[in-house]
């Protein structure tokens, strides 16, 4: 598939990156700032890395691709309107350029809390959503905004993210959360994001992925 993927110098954004170009996809990568692209990334697969901030080249990245993935969002507590601003330009590329397919990542406390979690995930919960309020509410308007555009989103919604390895094995629930779904590893998000792409059921619709 030919992919463009926004948000490639982060963590989650370079696992999407570097499994793309394993499994032979054809990646673009668009970034922020193209010096922070680790050396590893780049190859022959890599067909162009372009700034986040030039309109002109974001539309061309986008144009005729099979699919968008986005690991765009903010980098700490204060996330101000990163993630709904940033969307918002992946979103008007996509629409002017006519690709449809856009798997973007979330946060667990965006979705549905499971009707049966243990208490305690659920005071834990409460806890850690209080404590990156902002951050969740930037990621509540970012997917506001891709209700409302004519692209065939999906929005993956992990809980806390580590380092671990790929393992490929975690737990995938399309429109709600997984129970007691404590943490995933950034790798294993990008794995379902890719697996993702091409499934018909996670078609405008917001999947839980955890452990």
């Amino acid at each position: 598939m030919r992919l463009t993927v926004f948000g490639a110098t982060g963590a989650v954004g370079q696992e999407v990156v570097r499994q793309a170009l394993a499994a032979g996809h054809e990646v673009t990568a668009v970034v922020r700032d193209p010096a922070r692209l680790p050396d590893g990334l780049h190859g022959a697969a890599l067909h162009a890395v372009v700034p986040l901030g030039d309109g002109v080249a974001v539309r061309a990245a986008v144009a005729g691709r099979d699919a968008v993935l986005s690991g765009l969002g903010a980098r700490g507590r204060k996330a101000g309107d990163v993630a709904e601003r940033l969307t918002g330009q992946v979103l008007e590329a996509m629409e002017a350029e006519g690709v449809r397919r856009l798997v973007v990542v979330s946060a667990a406390p965006v979705g549905p809390e499971p009707a049966d979690d243990p208490l305690l995930d659920r005071v834990v919960r409460r806890v850690i959503g209080t404590v990156l309020k902002e951050v969740y509410a930037d990621l509540a308007r970012m997917e506001a905004a891709l209700a409302a555009s004519s692209t065939d989103w999906t929005s993956v919604r992990p809980p806390k993210l580590t380092n671990g390895p790929l393992t490929g094995t975690y737990r995938t629930v399309v429109g709600g959360t997984p129970r007691s779904g404590r943490s995933i590893a950034r790798a294993d998000v990008a794995h379902a994001m890719l697996a993702l792409v091409d499934e018909p059921a996670a078609v405008k619709q917001g999947v839980g992925v955890a452990y």
